[in-house]
């Protein structure tokens, strides 16, 4: 099959009067379609269902969401764009609690706000709308890089397992732990992924599948429940997966179910690493007990898809991110280099050397 680049997850059409749209990612594979978002309740809903999905892609989703929030208030000052402003980032930031991305993105668009307080409305929108679009460039900007800083991990024949989705379709790029494998590939490297299909809402059958299969790679979903079983056989060499929000000692949360995978590559000696970009860390959490971790409706379980798999009388519990410990993981890939080993002190050391070398890889 011939290669296809990657999709893309989100992006603006126009200029201050345009939109943004997105690919609804409910609806794939089966079928794909694009949203419309004119207006942050549009685009908080769809952060908020999952259309869009992705700690990196929800951060862009949330800056142009502030982009539609402030304009179509059609504030008439300078004092009135900026209340509304602040009501729009409180607003979006009620839509998902643990992904850090979509924070730090609401944090950009309030400061780069703040910078415009004097500025008429519509240059404010102006302003709001090329910091979003920043946003999104240096995202996939990043991508590359963690696409680059990774791909000498695969090698010819390996066997790699992921477990959700860290591709395009959760980025404004080519994706975290997937760009590792669009890297590795163009490098000439031949390889099988293994993609867990990720209960409940099946994000690595549905949508890591399908990005990988359109780019010509060699990808086989399984169900979670065999993870074990495939890594006995020693068809998985290594693990990558991504991650939304990474504490200060390298606890690292994701996906539900990742914690297992985790788990399962270290009783087998297989290197578990962490696709992310240095946004995703959060050095203000000392460690992973301080993430917030969501909990989603029971539907998703007991009526995933429109079919009833549970007793009506029956409950579910439906954490939708786990956290794995940093002892389990091998290194972090990250947009400025691989962080390895993952202890408390060494991701202190590269933040502060990023610092120094204003923004450098060593």
């Amino acid at each position: 099959m011939d290669r296809v680049e990657p999709p893309k997850a989100i992006w603006w059409v126009g200029d201050t009067d345009g939109h943004a749209e997105l690919i609804d990612q409910t609806l794939l594979p089966a079928e794909y379609r694009t949203i419309t978002c004119h207006d942050a309740e549009t685009m908080w809903e769809a952060i908020k269902v999952l259309r869009i999905r992705g700690a990196p892609a929800i951060g862009v989703a949330a800056a142009m969401g502030v982009v539609l929030g402030v304009r179509s208030a059609q504030p008439a000052t300078p004092a009135a764009g900026q209340d509304r402003l602040t009501e729009v980032c409180a607003y979006l930031r009620t839509s998902r609690p643990t992904a850090v991305n979509l924070f730090w993105a609401l944090d950009r668009m309030a400061s780069r706000g703040a910078s415009l307080v004097d500025a008429a409305p519509r240059d404010l929108v102006a302003g709001l709308l090329d910091e979003a679009q920043r946003i999104a460039a240096e995202d996939d900007a990043m991508c590359r890089a963690i696409g680059q800083a990774g791909q000498a991990l695969i090698a010819d024949g390996n066997g790699v397992l992921t477990h959700c989705n860290a591709g395009a379709l959760a980025t404004a790029g080519s994706g975290t732990a997937l760009s590792v494998m669009y890297a590795a590939q163009e490098k000439g490297r031949r390889f099988k992924v293994f993609a867990d299909e990720t209960r409940p809402l099946l994000q690595g059958a549905r949508l890591t599948a399908w990005e990988l299969s359109r780019a010509g790679i060699d990808v086989t979903v399984i169900c979670d429940s065999m993870a074990a079983q495939v890594m006995k056989e020693k068809r998985v060499d290594l693990v990558i997966t991504g991650a939304d929000r990474i504490a200060g000692n390298g606890d690292t949360a994701n996906k539900i179910g990742t914690y297992g995978v985790a788990m399962l590559a270290r009783a087998h000696g297989i290197p578990f690493y962490v696709a992310a970009p240095a946004s995703t860390f959060d050095l203000a959490l000392a460690d992973g007990s301080g993430i917030e971790i969501e909990h989603r409706t029971q539907a998703e379980i007991s009526q995933g898809f429109g079919t009833t798999t549970v007793p009506a009388d029956v409950a579910c519990y439906n954490p939708a991110f786990d956290v794995t410990p940093a002892d389990c993981i091998e290194a972090f890939i990250t947009d400025r280099g691989l962080v390895r080993p993952v202890t408390r002190e060494k991701i202190a050391e590269f933040f502060a050397n990023r610092a120094c070398n204003g923004g450098k890889s060593d």
